[in-house]
């Protein structure tokens, strides 16, 4: 019976899915590419040294990024890209695998993202923007789940009605945006997703990234 009820009030972001999320708010998924101009029209020039190592970075790992496990698609392609953005600036940096949780009518969502831009100086403090999750091409909708229960609770800790992350299934890459409306439902948005392999959506990713820090960490 103490089982019965602890799955009714915590769910774990690892063991969360999309039919747990809607029982805990309203939330509903909503077709708006305009959604994205702001974020994807963002003004960053790639410079030189950029430009060659994202090149090099699919010339590396073209041939075998579909058969990468999902450490070897992290430490392979994801972070290096992660590292170049650099996301270490002022008070704010990148969290690997640190805990959050926040209580969202009643359950207590909670975990351990594998990726978090957040203010803060030996923990994070205050969660910006996810990435989840670093999978090759198992279970999609998981990474997507996983994803809008970490910007949840981001927005319970924020006390914020937006937020951005990206979820990441081998090569593609999709952004979304998670709002709050008036009367407390939920709306998200998803791009129809990036192909890393090819450099000019690989330098969009990369743009997109860089947008980040100037448009989405503040309070």
């Amino acid at each position: 019976m103490e089982t019965l009820e602890k799955k009714k009030t915590e769910i774990t972001f690892r063991n969360v899915t999309y039919q747990d999320i809607k029982s805990i708010v309203n939330i509903k998924k909503k077709d708006n590419s305009k959604k994205f101009d702001k974020w994807f029209f963002h003004k960053y020039e790639i410079t030189e040294d950029e430009d060659f190592y994202l090149n090099k970075l699919i010339k590396n790992n073209k041939l075998y990024l579909q058969s990468f496990n999902e450490e070897q698609l992290k430490a392979c392609f994801i972070l290096p890209v992660l590292y170049k953005v650099d996301f270490i600036f002022g008070d704010i940096r990148d969290w690997y695998e640190y805990s959050i949780s926040a209580k969202i009518n009643n359950v207590t969502l909670k975990c351990k993202p594998d990726f978090m831009l957040a203010k803060g100086d030996e923990l994070p403090e205050q969660p910006y923007f996810f990435i989840q999750e670093f999978k090759p091409h198992s279970r999609p909708a998981n990474a997507k789940d996983q994803l809008l229960a970490e910007m949840l609770v981001a927005m319970k800790i924020n006390n914020k009605d937006k937020i951005q992350g990206c979820y990441i299934i081998g090569q593609h890459w999709f952004f979304l945006i998670l709002e709050k409306l008036e009367n407390k439902s939920y709306e998200y948005f998803v791009h129809e997703g990036l192909n890393c392999l090819k450099i000019n959506e690989l330098k969009q990713i990369f743009v997109n990234l860089q947008a980040v820090k100037v448009l989405f960490c503040k309070d």
